[in-house]
């Protein structure tokens, strides 16, 4: 969704990710050219064209395909709250593989029931439990910023997982719970049958549960963030003392966007557990967390647009490099398993080394820098021709 975006914050990519901020989007510049100004009808139709879009998507590819896609769409919601988390208010969390752990947890009780309730509603209380949980924390930590705060999170990433180990009859221990995936409704067999002509899997369906929460959240995130409520979180990361002068309440609003992402890290969570049909605590380490915050790093810390890209290369990268170590270079698949995360690793300090501000933060700094040369090469010829 192209125009998607929130500003880089400056304390985390020094020069660059500033600069990054002010350029316009090159992405958002040629969207405003085809789409209404004001953001809601401009949201709305970028909302209809990404719908449009993961139909497609789905239809053309195999149901492995979609599974993977599924996998991008839970990796993506969770990142999108993190990346306003961090892009818009300067919080770092390591906590979000846990929140994510909330939501699975309670989207796998519900759906260990015989009659389950409708699936809306439970990845609506699980995005419900898993806002409560981040509200607690917020508060707990709303006097906590930077390295402080990712201190925080990360004892609640290394010890909330753990409480599946504690009350095992319950979440059924180190194995985890099983997750009786629901069936798609008619209305979906009815719909993909007049799309496709083909008869939709449980696989598909749950590619496209993860599609819908995927655009929903993009879709909410992207308006908010163009709110007043996004202007505020910008001022209390940018300016706090002036924020604090204004009557800016800096505790109160950091907890509101602690919240807002827990929010999406629960309806992460909940997605996940439908996807993978297992929650357990080995789904939900530290290693979650980090790979999280390097998905939004690498893909373009603050744009929306950049958890997509960042999630999909935590998606499709390992399997092509494992594919292309036993195929063509000759490994045997222990070792070219082990080469998945190194490639992974060199991929994220060559985007550190050459787009400091991510891969969208630099394609939109490039752009704007382009932008303003031209616009400084006209603004010299213009006496000339006079």
């Amino acid at each position: 969704m192209a125009d998607l975006h929130v500003d880089e914050p400056a304390d985390l990519a020094p020069g660059a990710a500033t600069a990054a901020a002010d350029a316009p989007s090159a992405f958002a510049g040629v969207a405003r050219r085809f789409l209404p100004r004001a953001t809601l009808p401009r949201h709305l139709i970028l909302l209809a064209v990404g719908a449009i879009a993961a139909v497609v998507l789905l239809e053309i590819t195999d149901p492995f395909t979609n599974s993977q896609l599924a996998q991008v769409a839970y990796y993506a919601i969770a990142a999108g709250g993190l990346t306003v988390l961090t892009g818009l208010n300067g919080q770092i969390s390591l906590g979000h593989g846990a929140l994510m752990a909330v939501g699975a947890y309670t989207a796998a009780l519900f759906l260990q029931s015989d009659t389950p309730p409708a699936l809306p509603l439970i990845l609506l209380v699980a995005v419900v439990v898993t806002t409560v949980v981040g509200a607690l924390v917020g508060v707990a930590a709303a006097r906590l910023h930077g390295p402080y705060l990712a201190g925080a999170t990360l004892a609640l990433a290394v010890g909330l997982p753990g409480l599946a180990v504690y009350f095992h009859d319950t979440l059924g221990g180190e194995q985890g719970l099983r997750v009786r995936a629901p069936q798609p409704p008619e209305t979906f067999r009815t719909f993909i049958g007049w799309a496709s002509g083909n008869t939709p899997s449980s696989t598909k369906w749950l590619a496209y549960v993860g599609a819908i929460c995927l655009l929903l959240t993009f879709f909410l995130l992207g308006n908010l963030v163009r709110s007043r409520i996004g202007r505020t979180w910008r001022a209390v990361r940018d300016q706090e003392v002036a924020a604090e002068l204004a009557g800016i309440n800096l505790g109160a609003w950091r907890v509101l966007a602690f919240v807002v992402s827990a929010a999406c890290a629960g309806l992460a969570g909940g997605v996940l557990a439908l996807v993978v049909r297992l929650a357990a605590p080995s789904s939900f380490s530290l290693v979650l967390s980090l790979t999280l915050l390097t998905a939004i790093v690498i893909g373009g810390l603050g744009s929306l647009f950049g958890a997509l890209l960042g999630s999909a290369l935590l998606v499709f990268l390992p399997p092509y490099v494992t594919d292309f170590g036993t195929g063509v270079m000759g490994l045997s698949s222990t070792e070219a398993a082990q080469l998945a995360p190194f490639v992974y690793g060199v991929v994220l300090v060559v985007a550190m080394i050459f787009a400091p501000a991510g891969f969208v933060g630099t394609i939109r700094l490039r752009w704007g820098s382009a932008r303003a040369k031209r616009a400084m090469s006209r603004a010299q010829a213009a006496p000339g021709r006079g």
